[in-house]
């Protein structure tokens, strides 16, 4: 076999290759967004899959243990227990009666979160009716 053949069938593996792993990649990396009533009704190899969840913390719900943090999300009426075990640290803006969306899969009736982003808490917005404090003092 002549040495531009054996090199283009190298070329040709390299390229097959790369392109299978960049396949695989892709479909480890997908991740499917669903509400709390559609996650309780998916059966099956729907429940393999990386799920995005969003809903309200539960108020009182946040417990703190070594390793996780369990909270429970509700929205819709319904509500999925959460327990996260992600490595980064929670958002200053994770607290009670906040906006949440969790990443993560759903195990035996929980939902086990790897990453939990919280919504800005309405507290930087202006109050309604609010007024523009004013300084009193007047310079002559």
């Amino acid at each position: 076999m002549k040495k531009q053949a054996k090199f283009g069938i190298g070329i040709g593996v390299i390229v097959v290759s790369l392109c299978f792993l960049a396949w695989l990649g892709y479909g480890e990396s997908k991740t499917y967004y669903h509400t709390i009533t559609e996650l309780q009704t998916l059966r099956g190899a729907d429940l393999s899959h990386r799920i995005r969840v969003g809903g309200t913390v539960a108020p009182g719900s946040i417990h703190r243990f070594t390793g996780r943090v369990d909270f429970v999300l509700e929205g819709e009426g319904k509500s999925l227990p959460v327990s996260y075990v992600g490595s980064d640290p929670l958002p200053d803006t994770f607290i009670d009666k906040s906006q949440a969306l969790v990443e993560g899969r759903q195990t035996d009736g929980r939902f086990v979160a790897e990453v939990v982003q919280a919504k800005c808490a309405s507290k930087y917005e202006a109050a309604p009716g609010g007024t523009v404090a004013t300084s009193t003092s007047a310079t002559k």
